[in-house]
């Protein structure tokens, strides 16, 4: 593991808990923190990505989700586009960062890159 967690800020604070919560359900992601306008999302009650009431410019942040199946990144990616991100990219391979890099990229409320990923061959 690289990252122990990654706190955003975004502009709605409900609006994107209600995104996260759907978007990210297909990777078995859900809220299990919140307090003092902040929330964690994560799996087994260990929040990773946090989120938090704040000032949102312009930025290039971008979010990689793990999957464990190609059939997650593509549920994920319908529960985003179904929750009101807009297009970054859909489900399918992209070779070019290696042959079995299969992703779905989506702008979530802010305009935050999110994706997720399975590397496995299938």
């Amino acid at each position: 593991m690289i990252l122990d967690h990654l706190t955003i800020s975004v502009s709605d604070f409900q609006r994107s808990k209600a995104f996260y919560a759907q978007a990210l359900a297909p990777l078995g992601l859900a809220v299990v923190a919140e307090f003092d306008g902040f929330a964690g999302i994560g799996a087994n009650g260990r929040p990773q990505f946090w989120f938090a009431q704040g000032s949102v410019g312009v930025h290039k942040t971008h979010v990689a989700f793990a999957a464990n199946s190609r059939a997650e990144v593509d549920a994920f990616y319908a529960a985003a586009m179904a929750a009101g991100a807009k297009d970054n990219g859909a489900p399918g391979l992209r070779t070019l960062y290696h042959p079995t890099y299969y992703g779905a990229f989506v702008f979530d409320p802010d305009g935050y890159n999110i994706e997720a990923v399975c590397h496995a061959p299938q």
